[in-house]
């Protein structure tokens, strides 16, 4: 019986597929379909004053890890100063928001397991092109995110 092994990937700074979701750019390092769901690591580029509503998962747990910046992190009714170095785990089904309070772009990895959340970046957000940057969140982008995010587990209470 023949098995195949399988072998060690590298993705090198600036590559992988890049998606502009809501005002940020995420850049996929792994996805699902290469660890058999298993989990999705994904590069979050987020500019000051930045990032998603306040949402959370029904599927998936996170781990996010800040690289460069300054982040402020919602945990359902308290919030967490995270800076370069700093790594936040939140766990499925928990009210939860991230925002770059600094005064450059964020740089923060998410790990999330099970993976699919990638899937919902790929239906939601607009590819990314060389030379383009990520435009300001558009009330057409958001309408999108609200209307798609519930078919991958992902719930965005309404906002005051």
């Amino acid at each position: 019986m023949e098995t195949t092994q399988e072998r060690a990937t590298c993705i090198p700074p600036g590559e992988g597929k890049a998606v502009y979701l809501v005002g940020d750019t995420y850049t996929f390092k792994v996805v699902g379909a290469e660890t058999d769901g298993r989990f999705a690591l994904i590069e979050g580029l987020v500019p000051p004053d930045a990032g998603p509503p306040p949402h959370l998962h029904h599927r998936e747990d996170e781990v996010f890890w800040v690289l460069e910046g300054e982040v402020e992190f919602l945990d359902t009714d308290r919030t967490l100063l995270a800076g370069a170095g700093s790594c936040l785990r939140i766990p499925k089904g928990t009210l939860h928001r991230f925002k770059n309070v600094g005064t450059t772009p964020a740089r923060i990895l998410f790990l999330v397991s099970p993976s699919g959340l990638e899937k919902m970046f790929e239906e939601v957000g607009e590819p990314v092109t060389e030379g383009s940057v990520a435009p300001p969140p558009r009330p057409a982008d958001i309408a999108k995110l609200l209307a798609v995010a519930p078919k991958y587990g992902m719930e965005i209470p309404r906002q005051p």
